[in-house]
């Protein structure tokens, strides 16, 4: 494990590289945001294989922050990055109409998540490309995003490191102040944010995730982070629970080896 945000771009750029290759594919398809998520992701894309081998998306709705907007071109134009625009309102409608009757929240949120994940791997269909995924550390470990929508990619480059160092890694990287500094959101609902959906700071969360990441009993994690052991268990509880998003579906076992259980080869011979 390093702290090193010099190495930690090297590795992801080389790891961005080498499953490029590997996979015989031409290029990269990434969903854009406006957030410092994928700012990161993007950036490090571009810098491993190159402008004409990164293509971003940039998917907004009715429910979009006006920052994020701002904040999607501004990272374009400061790093040249090749990004169309398609707006999903009409298709988040049709599916909303289809059920007769309003969706609840997390439903709606779920929906835009996935609708955008077809674009994305449509998208890579057409032009022999990897959908990279932009999701960190803390979100995958308390299953802080959508089964089979932003959670459904080919490669997750930053998905080994926590929001905390997603922050240093966009400063190592130059990514506009503004973008880092403003608060996260996801951009499903009006007027929600990450903080307030997880009822907990990412200073706070990644420092009882990386206790649990140790393994040190809750006294520990309390003393080093300052939460409560209120938060420290309802955080274990979410990782714990959320277990079935961070894994491929379930099969019976019956054959000699299983697909993903103990059909275990080295990663590049499948």
């Amino acid at each position: 494990m390093t702290n090193d945000v010099g190495e930690i771009a090297t590795i992801i750029k080389n790891f961005i590289t080498a499953y490029l290759t590997n996979s015989r594919c031409k290029g990269i398809v990434i969903g854009l945001s406006g957030g410092v998520d994928s700012a990161v992701t993007t950036v490090l894309c571009q810098q491993a294989v190159g402008k004409s081998n990164t293509y971003c998306l940039f998917l907004p709705d009715e429910a979009t922050p006006e920052s994020d907007r701002q904040h999607e071109r501004l990272l374009v134009d400061t790093f040249d990055l090749t990004c169309d625009t398609r707006d999903i309102g009409p298709l988040v409608t049709a599916m909303t109409d289809y059920y007769r009757k309003p969706l609840t929240p997390l439903s709606l949120a779920n929906v835009k998540a996935r609708i955008r994940m077809t674009l994305l791997f449509t998208q890579a269909n057409m032009t022999n490309s990897l959908v990279c995924g932009t999701s960190n550390k803390s979100e995958l470990l308390v299953g802080y995003f959508t089964k089979y929508g932003d959670g459904g990619v080919d490669i997750m480059p930053i998905g080994d490191i926590y929001k905390t160092q997603v922050f240093h890694l966009a400063r190592y990287l130059n990514i506009p102040e503004e973008i880092i500094t403003k608060p996260p959101t996801a951009g499903l609902l009006n007027g929600q944010t990450d903080e307030q959906d997880l009822q907990v700071t990412y200073t706070v969360l990644d420092g009882i995730l990386k206790g649990l990441e140790q393994k040190l009993d809750a006294q520990d994690i309390l003393l080093q982070t300052g939460a409560t052991i209120q938060q420290i268990e309802r955080i274990k509880r979410m990782r714990i629970n959320s277990q079935h998003k961070r894994r491929s579906p379930l099969i019976p076992k019956i054959g000699l080896r299983t697909p993903g259980l103990d059909w275990r080869s080295p990663i590049l011979l499948g």
